[in-house]
């Protein structure tokens, strides 16, 4: 038996929304449909949901599952499960009013002119377009990405979403089409994006709709002069003068640690902490050594061009990749203790033609901590999914196993881990009040678990959920890196 907490309101007799819990026999397969007609069945509850194709293939039922976009008919039904209509007025139950984001579609006019497919835009219906629009056209309809992004979710000001800009995206690389998409996809809020990535994880068509249409029209932006950010510009301008997205805070740490032990692993630092937080580095040192591993930390590194991708100024990442691929292909493996900057080089630089073995810090040590020689830190923690780190890389359990290793940790997890904290895809520097808002909901989360300390693998996760946490008036709750615990667990007396 499991017991499924569902949603319920009718406007009749509820004032808002509430949730019912009840228990069935979960049977093989089972989806969240079928434990919603279970339910109907046994408690004659008249839940009201949406249906029809029961293939995923119509997106008529969308719904929330613990919080995100989901089919029922696709979704696996789990003990605890939290079943809850998507976020647009609720009619009955799980049934939604979608008129207001139909309308908008309706506005954006979103339609093919055949009259323009004359010869000259028959050559401009380029394979590269044609390729462009297939990636981003086999959506349902089903709103799992409007309802699941948590720019559009928690924050008042105007964005389209993963939605619009995905139409938005197909439409302007059609040469057939009327309109200059490009203009409207800057008001509808192309860089309130955060590219968490979510809108990808809960699609059911698998469409990478912040990759393959919102970065992609932010590159476009940027090739027309109407992108970046002003506040975006920083970031080239310091890589151009310096290899780094920040500006260094005295010597760098690498410049500090000049470490060539002659080994095959190799460590990329990563902007921040070889220029800002030499303290994670130092930190990572001592754990290394503290189980008898040596790492070389390479000079001329340089940025891996992350900030530079998510803004969409694209133009001289082919430079810096190069550059660290000559910095580090000899060497068996390349270790990062900066989730954006695992992601870009597991997942970005093959596209420019490098293809180290990169390693997350928290998938290298999972099996090689020595815990007989760690101390016990009495101490209560949780722990923050960074979206380039769960989604980006898949890389989910291991630091879990890890902080379930170190002696008198205990671990809570908070209602949503990988909920983002607002510090990616240029966010921070462009919006930050897109950042702070988004970083006090998580801090809310944490908060709710009543423990000490947040941890994580990346720096700027790591400064945005501080920042909310202050703004909460908890400062006595401290984001921490993995690295930095695992250091106070080696620490001698």
């Amino acid at each position: 038996m499991i017991k499924v907490y569902v949603s319920r309101f009718d406007r009749e007799v509820d004032s808002e929304p509430h949730l019912e819990c009840y228990e069935i026999e979960q049977t093989p397969q089972m989806k969240v449909l079928d434990a919603i007609n279970a339910i109907n069945e046994k408690y004659d509850a008249d839940i009201s949901i949406r249906s029809s194709c029961r293939a995923g293939q119509c997106g008529s039922c969308g719904i929330l599952f613990n919080g995100n976009g989901a089919l029922a008919c696709q979704k696996d039904i789990k003990d605890g499960a939290i079943i809850e209509p998507q976020n647009f007025p609720v009619i009955k139950d799980l049934i939604v009013d979608k008129s207001q984001i139909e309308q908008e579609v309706k506005d954006l006019q979103l339609y093919l002119n055949p009259q323009r497919y004359d010869s000259d835009l028959n050559e401009n219906l380029t394979p590269e377009n044609i390729k462009n629009t297939k990636k981003v056209r086999s959506c349902i309809e089903c709103y799992s990405c409007l309802a699941t992004c948590p720019v559009v979710k928690f924050i008042k000001t105007e964005f389209g979403g993963p939605y619009i800009m995905r139409y938005l995206s197909k439409f302007e690389s059609d040469p057939r089409d009327e309109f200059d998409r490009l203009d409207e996809s800057l008001k509808e809020g192309l860089y309130k994006c955060t590219s968490c990535g979510k809108c990808k994880a809960v699609c059911p068509k698998d469409i990478n709709t912040f990759g393959d249409a919102i970065e992609r029209l932010r590159e476009i932006a940027c090739k027309e002069g109407k992108g970046p950010l002003p506040e975006h510009v920083a970031f080239k301008e310091n890589i151009e003068k310096t290899g780094r997205s920040i500006k260094a805070e005295g010597p760098s740490f690498i410049e500090q640690v000049k470490n060539d032990n002659g080994s095959k692993i190799a460590l990329f630092t990563g902007c921040m902490v070889d220029n800002k937080l030499h303290h994670i580095g130092e930190a990572l040192i001592d754990v290394l050594e503290a189980n008898g591993i040596t790492i070389d930390i390479p000079e001329r590194q340089v940025c891996c061009g992350s900030p530079l991708i998510r803004t969409g100024q694209t133009d001289m990442v082919q430079e810096l990749v190069d550059k660290n691929n000559e910095v580090f292909k000899d060497y068996d493996t390349v270790l990062t203790i900066c989730a954006g900057c695992g992601s870009t080089l597991k997942n970005d630089h093959p596209k420019y033609g490098s293809n180290l073995n990169v390693m997350d810090i928290s998938e290298f040590l999972v099996d090689k901590l020595d815990t007989d020689k760690m101390n016990e830190l009495n101490t209560t923690v949780t722990w923050h999914d960074p979206c380039h780190l769960g989604r980006g890389q898949g890389i989910k359990g291991q630091p879990r196993d890890i902080l379930e290793q170190i002696p008198g940790v205990t671990f809570k997890e908070m209602k949503y881990p990988c909920q983002c904290c607002g510090a990616g895809g240029g966010i921070k520097a462009g919006h930050p009040e897109i950042a702070m808002t988004l970083a006090k909901e998580k801090a809310k989360m944490i908060e709710d678990t009543g423990a000490e300390s947040v941890i994580t693998i990346c720096p700027f996760c790591q400064y945005n959920i501080q920042d909310g946490l202050d703004a909460i008036d908890r400062e006595d709750i401290k984001a921490m890196n993995i690295i930095e615990l695992l250091q106070l667990a080696y620490q001698k007396d």
